[in-house]
């Protein structure tokens, strides 16, 4: 225990400035009471490297900016952009564009969008939204995608507004992959 606690603080106060980073993964995971908060920094030569970790219970943007700061503090570049992906948490989204602006580029992982979107739904509608979902999010441009999701929009529209509301919220988030121009395998390993 008393080794895991040393190793936990100097990961949580190592020195980001050698490293450049060009995405950043944060999400939140439960483990019985407790959340933690993970911070995942993928570097220009695709090394995956963990950056910190919060013990929260939410991901709140109180929790997401204080997190954030102390990457700024530790010397986390991002004046040339930084490509965020989270699960959609509008503590941590806010948290994001109220640290970094117009430096920051936020992905809402789409398979949680489509989880919130197919809860709404029942067992029959779930198969046919989730096959929709999917390959209206595999369309290789941004425009093919977006008129995807919007034709799924408004079929939603007439069978459950709140699976619609679900799938509108947030949903240019979804697609910022898409928007950058991204190969098919970088949108397949990012999104």
């Amino acid at each position: 225990r008393k080794g895991a606690a040393a190793k936990v603080r100097r990961l949580k106060t190592r020195s980001l400035s050698l490293d450049d980073f060009i995405c950043i993964f944060i999400d939140g995971k439960r483990y019985a009471k407790d959340g933690l908060l993970v911070v995942l920094g993928i570097t220009t030569s695709g090394a995956k490297i963990i950056l910190d970790i919060e013990h929260s219970h939410s991901e709140n943007g109180q929790v997401g900016e204080q997190l954030l700061d102390r990457l700024i503090r530790r010397g986390l570049k991002y004046e040339d952009g930084l490509l965020f992906i989270v699960d959609g948490s509008k503590g941590l989204i806010k948290g994001i564009k109220n640290k970094f602006k117009e430096y920051a580029f936020i992905q809402r992982c789409q398979w949680h969008k489509r989880e919130n979107i197919i809860s709404y739904l029942d067992k029959a509608q779930k198969e046919v939204y989730k096959r929709r979902l999917r390959l209206a999010y595999q369309k290789t441009t941004y425009k093919e995608a977006s008129e995807s999701l919007e034709l799924i929009y408004r079929q939603l529209v007439k069978t459950n507004l709140s699976a619609a509301g679900s799938l509108k919220e947030g949903l240019e988030e979804t697609l910022t992959l898409h928007k950058l121009g991204l190969s098919a395998e970088l949108k397949k390993s990012l999104n």
